[in-house]
């Protein structure tokens, strides 16, 4: 299997605090394509400044990200910008919808940055909204939907422009339980069907329970790595 993402040595200390918080410490991983991963620990742990740093979002102090063998660690933030949006899927805690935009628009968003033609926009767009079971939703702005119909458009958002792979912090914190079961049920079909690397930071055991991997952080460490047979 291809390696999608490589951490070598990859440390985080954040200095503009009262003492020095070392976030992340000498992480070394490897993330194959297709894998469902879930990083977890308590909070304080590195999950969120982990997936920051290698979705190119923050710099790590120290170490490298190889992301298909070009390592985002040292580039320009003009540069990070293009990547990011040719190469990365995020789907965040807070959904972070366009509120003036559509569902429609919201996710055709990242790919007509991207510049693609309108026709391929429209048809890519609206195949992902009926993927995540919003077809009659497609001209609904964020405020006419409910909380979990705005990250499932998060999600089609993420992944409508083909992205190497997906990452998403804390995804269903805000969700009630029909709903996360909703969102995970969607995520772990395109996991499947779409061979899509999904990596999530999470506390929440019902990701848990469907991830096929779980690395488990400690002050910003790997304390374990662990694969699992899923249906």
């Amino acid at each position: 299997m291809k390696t999608v993402i490589k951490t070598n040595n990859l440390s985080k200390v954040y200095t503009n605090t009262a003492v020095p918080v070392h976030a992340l410490k000498n992480v070394d991983l490897e993330f194959k394509e297709g894998e469902f991963t879930a990083i977890v620990g308590p909070s304080g742990s590195g999950k969120t400044t982990f997936l920051n740093v290698i979705g190119g979002l923050d710099k790590p102090t120290e170490g490298h990200v190889l992301i298909d063998d070009v390592d985002i660690a040292t580039m320009k933030e003009s540069q990070l910008f293009d990547f990011r949006l040719r190469h990365i899927g995020f789907v965040f805690q807070a959904y972070n919808l366009i509120p003036v935009l559509t569902a429609m628009e919201n996710v055709s968003f990242i790919m007509l940055l991207q510049k693609q033609p309108k026709k391929e926009m429209e048809k890519r767009a609206k195949e992902m909204l009926e993927q995540v079971g919003l077809s009659d939703k497609l001209d609904s702005r964020p405020s006419q939907l409910s909380g979990g119909q705005q990250q499932r458009v998060a999600v089609a958002r993420a992944l409508a422009s083909k992205p190497d792979f997906v990452l998403a912090d804390e995804p269903t914190a805000n969700l009630d339980t029909e709903s996360a079961f909703n969102l995970l049920d969607i995520m772990a079909r395109l996991n499947k069907e779409e061979n899509i690397t999904l990596i999530f930071s999470t506390h929440d055991q019902r990701v848990i329970d469907r991830a096929s991997r779980v690395i488990t952080l400690v002050d910003g460490a790997v304390d374990k790595d662990e694969y699992f047979e899923r249906n």
